[in-house]
């Protein structure tokens, strides 16, 4: 497994402090959030999963706990939009350049506006998703907010 990816150049590019963690990913579990934040120690809800969306029909990216669900009718708010519906997983690889499992906020093929849940500013440190299947980066939730230019607010059910 690489340690270097799109996500982790792009933020080394942006001059954030992260930690690289890998795991063993298991392509079999229904919750892959949840499966990753048991792998490297984390309580759930300093795990972020990275979903795709479209909002209105236009792309966006939401960044939540991953022991929690989106709300499609904040996601909707969060852009000033009016219907939420999560993006198909083969349109969600085609447009990041990542594979489900392995989607991050960073670096991604295509740069979409990105939300993350309110919540999470409340860590000292988050872990995401880093740009491949078994790999997370433990970073300040700020620094993701702003390496991601991403819209704070409240997003799950």
């Amino acid at each position: 497994m690489s340690k270097s990816t799109r996500a982790t150049l792009a933020l080394t590019a942006a001059g954030v402090s992260f930690t690289v963690l890998a795991y063993d990913y298991d392509p079999d579990v229904s919750r892959i959030g949840l499966a990753a934040a048991e792998a490297i120690g984390e309580h759930p809800s300093r795990v972020l999963k990275t979903l795709m969306a479209e909002v209105d029909g236009k792309p966006v990216c939401v960044v939540v706990p991953s022991d929690r669900e989106v709300s499609m009718k904040k996601l909707a708010s969060a852009f000033n939009g009016k219907s939420a519906a999560m993006m198909k997983p083969a349109a969600a690889e085609k447009l990041t350049g990542y594979v489900v499992g392995g989607i991050s906020p960073f670096g991604q093929k295509k740069k979409v506006p990105t939300a993350i849940e309110a919540e999470a500013m409340a860590h000292g440190s988050v872990c995401m998703n880093g740009g491949q299947r078994g790999l997370q980066v433990r970073l300040s939730p700020q620094d993701a907010v702003t390496v991601l230019a991403a819209v704070v607010a409240p997003l799950v059910a």
